[in-house]
């Protein structure tokens, strides 16, 4: 199931208008919030926009089209395709299902001795692979529709930030497409 647009524009956090068409943005920071369910990544962060525009009006869209500036640098960072992002989801659910030795600190200290407790490194644990490609069609169908589609259009973009989202302090997304030119500012 695709992401719906929201009612307006206004319902979205920013707005602006790129010729005919008006963008609304969201961050969500490291989700990635499917209809079905969360998902989180670690190394991206992730905008929800819809594409809204007169009736009957069609637009062509990308990813290719969104850059995101995050903290005023000089350079925006390009959007990324889903499948990158997709290969680097996870699904809180399943991390809870993690053996919890999995989870213990790297930081340790270590005497140096075979303590009693001390196996060797903990098991890694493997997502089955139907729920892998499971979250990747939620990450497909939650992206942004590309190519010519009618209006309103609703989707994820991604972007490559593996930073803490506390630490950002600005962004503003820009959109250079189809339509037009336009700089949003979102809120983290």
């Amino acid at each position: 199931m695709a992401i719906a647009p929201r009612a307006t524009p206004g319902d979205y956090q920013a707005q602006a208008k790129a010729g005919p068409i008006t963008i609304g943005a969201e961050f969500t920071g490291h989700s990635i919030a499917t209809p079905e369910v969360i998902l989180s990544t670690d190394d991206y962060v992730v905008v929800e926009v819809g594409v809204f525009g007169p009736p009957e009006a069609h637009v062509k869209l990308s990813h290719e089209d969104f850059s995101i500036r995050i903290n005023g640098k000089k350079t925006p960072s390009p959007a990324q395709p889903y499948g990158l992002v997709s290969k680097n989801a996870k699904d809180p659910a399943w991390e809870d299902l993690a053996p919890k030795e999995t989870k213990k600190s790297k930081g340790g200290v270590s005497s140096g001795g075979g303590g009693e407790g001390d196996s060797g490194p903990p098991p890694v644990f493997h997502v089955p692979v139907e729920l892998k490609r499971a979250m990747e069609q939620k990450v497909l169908k939650a992206s942004l529709p590309e190519g010519d589609r009618p209006l309103p259009e609703a989707g994820l973009i991604y972007f490559e930030h593996g930073g803490k989202v506390d630490k950002i302090n600005s962004i503003e997304l820009i959109y250079d497409g189809a339509a037009g030119k336009a700089t949003l500012t979102l809120h983290p």
